[in-house]
């Protein structure tokens, strides 16, 4: 399978990978942390830039650390998509810059008239996106800091306009009550955990769960749908497996399904995976 990768960053990009770590530049700063794909070797002319990151995580047996106290939080711009650069204690940084392949792709199906439901929405990329086409976005999360990261990059982006929802809730506890009040979306976008739990202690264990959910959502779909994108990270599964769960949940409502490997450029040359899509798709 092809791996896709954006290419229009300008103030993020993947200098170098390799022995289990991958350095990268946000803006003005420059991160070192781990990624387990990253299994070859490390380029030996960025050898000084490995050394002179700002910051450096390290993996420890109960999680890991920054090497430096009260990090401070910034910004980057993805065309006309504005972010939070924050660093977390489990090595996240606020954004998945792969998933700007996806951001394109709405920019080109959504427009005004649509209703996007956006679940396990994490800090908002896909939020922000599908609100700069105009669309009317429900962003829902587990998470109350997560939403909070979320709400901060839509005002940053400027589309504090009353077109978007944040609810801190279980997505399937959500989609339920969506149905029951009748209301529709023509796109559904998700990014579901591999196990987690919902804001009420809920279990999500995805090969059991996800095909529950995908039933549930297949009720809350406008007659025609757009679209429904899945957003897959590293996990036991093949991105074959998800698109044979969404054909067959699915299969009766979109034209299309597709998946597609995602992956960053670096400037050394390697293309680091970052995960599958699987886009479920009715033709305009």
């Amino acid at each position: 399978m092809t791996i896709t990768t954006p290419g229009s960053w300008k103030e993020y990009s993947l200098i170098d990978s390799g022995n289990g770590e991958k350095l990268e530049r946000w803006g003005k700063f420059i991160t070192r942390r781990p990624d387990p794909q990253a299994i070859w070797n490390k380029n030996n002319e960025y050898a000084q830039k490995w050394q002179k990151a700002n910051f450096v995580y390290t993996r420890k047996d109960t999680g890991g650390t920054w090497n430096k106290e009260n990090i401070p939080s910034w910004e980057i711009s993805y065309k006309n998509l504005r972010f939070q650069i924050k660093l977390t204690s489990f090595k996240h940084t606020g954004i998945f810059p792969e998933q700007a392949v996806n951001w394109d792709k709405f920019a080109k199906r959504l427009n005004e008239s649509d209703k996007v439901l956006n679940l396990f929405a994490y800090t908002g990329g896909a939020t922000v996106a599908a609100l700069s086409t105009g669309a009317e976005v429900c962003h829902v999360d587990a998470s109350k800091g997560m939403t909070e990261m979320a709400k901060a990059n839509v005002s940053l982006s400027g589309f504090n306009n009353g077109k978007v929802r944040f609810i801190v809730e279980d997505v399937n506890k959500f989609v339920e009550r969506e149905f029951r009040r009748g209301n529709q979306y023509s796109a559904i976008i998700m990014d579901p955990p591999s196990y987690g739990r919902g804001a009420g202690g809920e279990l999500w264990k995805l090969e059991k769960s996800l095909p529950e959910l995908l039933e549930k959502c297949k009720s809350i779909l406008t007659e025609k749908p757009k679209f429904l994108l899945l957003n897959a990270y590293a996990n036991e599964f093949s991105h074959n497996s998800f698109r044979n769960l969404i054909e067959q949940e699915l299969g009766d409502r979109f034209s299309k399904v597709t998946s597609y490997e995602l992956g960053i450029k670096s400037e050394s040359g390697l293309v680091m995976p970052c995960g599958f899509s699987v886009l479920a798709e009715n033709e305009d």
